[in-house]
């Protein structure tokens, strides 16, 4: 087992033993969308990392930040490292909503020049499917820890749903190019296992092409068996106010204010763990 699974495999366990303090974080997150449309995905990468220092004994995370995301070479929002180990690896956090979801951007624009090579014909021979996953531009299947906060805001859930690469490439039984038309703006290849199913797909790798036009994509519903919920379902959620009326009035106080705030949020939070038996 890779570094990244062995620590998702211990993060369902650990969400399993305590429900609530995943529900509480997550209740703060999506919280953050009556701040804004897209506060929630950063102050997501914030919360998850903090939630791992502070409630996962064996692991520590750091967040990396946007200034350096703009200058790295691959896609990350925290480092994540394994205590006991000492296996460090990058994790890409996403908060979506039930529906379409970007598993990279494929900066490169290498993944459909790929598949375009191999013509318009749909692509069923095994070996040539196993071509295209052991190609250079494919090497995203493998590398690319993806974990992604899917939410139904009209019901207030959230599922952590990891796309299970290694099956999906296992199970891909035929690609099949999509061109321009019937509702779709720009060409795809999609993937779909030997039923039919739909897994995935490689979305318009041109240059010109934006971060949304192009790279691997899949859908959280429509390919809900290629994924493992690490909550174990759908968590419910709820907005907390205080926290609203917490953040407008420590952007008009002053740092003496923020640090009194701050030791009553760790007497908090250790009052949490004793209570957690962490």
């Amino acid at each position: 087992m890779n570094a990244y699974k062995d620590f998702t495999s211990k993060l369902k366990l650990f969400i399993a033993k305590n429900p609530e303090l995943i529900r509480t974080t997550l209740s703060n997150i999506f919280t953050m969308r009556l701040v804004g449309n897209k506060t929630h995905g950063d102050l997501a990468e914030i919360a998850v990392s903090e939630f791992i220092n502070q409630y996962m004994n064996d692991f520590e995370s750091l967040h990396v930040g946007k200034d350096l995301y703009r200058a790295k070479s691959r896609e990350e929002d925290i480092t994540v490292i394994n205590k006991i180990t000492k296996a460090e690896f990058h994790v890409s956090l996403k908060a979506y909503g039930d529906g379409p979801l970007q598993l990279s951007t494929d900066k490169s624009s290498l993944m459909y020049p790929r598949l375009v090579r191999e013509g318009d014909h749909s692509i069923t021979d095994r070996s040539r499917i196993e071509d295209v996953f052991n190609d250079p531009a494919f090497l995203v299947f493998s590398q690319i820890n993806v974990l992604p906060l899917i939410y139904d805001e009209k019901q207030q859930r959230c599922n952590i749903l990891v796309f299970d690469y290694d099956a999906a490439k296992a199970q891909t039984a035929r690609i099949e190019h999509f061109h321009v038309g019937h509702g779709r703006r720009h060409p795809v290849f999609r993937f779909y296992d030997h039923t039919g199913g739909y897994i995935c797909e490689v979305r318009y790798g041109d240059a010109t092409a934006n971060a949304l036009q192009r790279g691997l994509w899949t859908h959280t519903r429509n390919a809900f068996k290629h994924f493992e919920s690490i909550t174990n379902g759908w968590v419910d959620y709820s907005n907390n106010l205080t926290l609203v009326k917490l953040l407008s009035q420590s952007l008009v106080s002053s740092e003496e204010g923020h640090s009194a705030a701050l030791r009553e949020i760790e007497k908090n939070i250790k009052s949490i763990k004793t209570a957690n038996g962490l």
